[in-house]
């Protein structure tokens, strides 16, 4: 065990718990915008951590993945979280289904605007910071440097993560309330029965290597947002 293998993981989550946190509030601010007083009246509306914190979710497995990176340095596992949901009341909204489909596409899209506009920042930033800083880092200065940009990175690699995972068409995840809209009442039905065993779906996909698949299947997007250079400040 290193303090660069220590400083990673923590940087790494820093990065995940920023990109769940403006993925709950994009859903709470959507709901607002249609009507739904429930997440405002309930002070999910906020950008503090603390407001959003499952137990499960944003503590335990994300800790214990990156737990598993300190003793199996090999393992190489992404780190992989989520936040309490954010409570959402449909019956304030003029169409349920389509007020919800809003709902459920603003964490994601959130989540995938915000990879860009952190890709563009960083790109950018990127371009005036000498070489030797990415390659030998010498002072203070140069690690303070390299750890906002390794942030920013993993910010862009989580979020798109994030956004693709939750678009998973199985319950809770958005993706079901996007499947909803587009199916008849007997389909609803399903999706509804169903959401009381989601916990158990979400475990399944991490537990038989759905969040590793995940990571390798959109790995080319992120190298293509952040770029050679940002990959080997990040990953070395």
């Amino acid at each position: 065990m290193t303090i660069d293998l220590v400083l990673d993981i923590v940087l790494s989550l820093i990065a995940v718990f920023a990109a769940i946190v403006f993925h709950e509030v994009a859903h709470g601010l959507v709901a607002a915008r249609l009507g739904d007083p429930t997440a405002k009246s309930n002070g999910r509306l906020t950008l503090n951590p603390l407001a959003h914190v499952d137990p499960i979710g944003t503590i335990l497995v994300p800790v214990s993945l990156a737990v598993l990176n300190l003793l199996f340095p090999g393992a190489n596992t992404p780190l992989f979280g989520w936040a309490k949901p954010v409570p959402v009341n449909p019956n304030y909204f003029r169409n349920r289904y389509r007020g919800m489909l809003w709902v459920a596409i603003a964490g994601p899209g959130t989540n995938l605007v915000l990879a860009g506009a952190a890709a563009g920042i960083g790109r950018l930033a990127l371009a005036g910071v000498p070489l030797r800083v990415i390659l030998e880092p010498a002072g203070l200065g140069d690690y303070a440097v390299r750890a906002v940009l390794t942030i920013l990175g993993l910010f862009v690699i989580y979020s798109v993560i994030l956004a693709v995972f939750n678009m998973i068409p199985v319950p809770p995840l958005d993706g079901s309330r996007v499947l909803s809209y587009f199916l008849p009442p007997g389909g609803r039905r399903v999706l509804l029965s169903a959401e009381r065993y989601g916990f158990l779906f979400i475990l399944m996909i991490v537990a038989f290597g759905g969040v590793s698949y995940l990571f390798s299947a959109i790995e080319p997007l992120w190298y293509r947002l952040l770029g050679p250079a940002w990959l080997v400040l990040i990953f070395g």
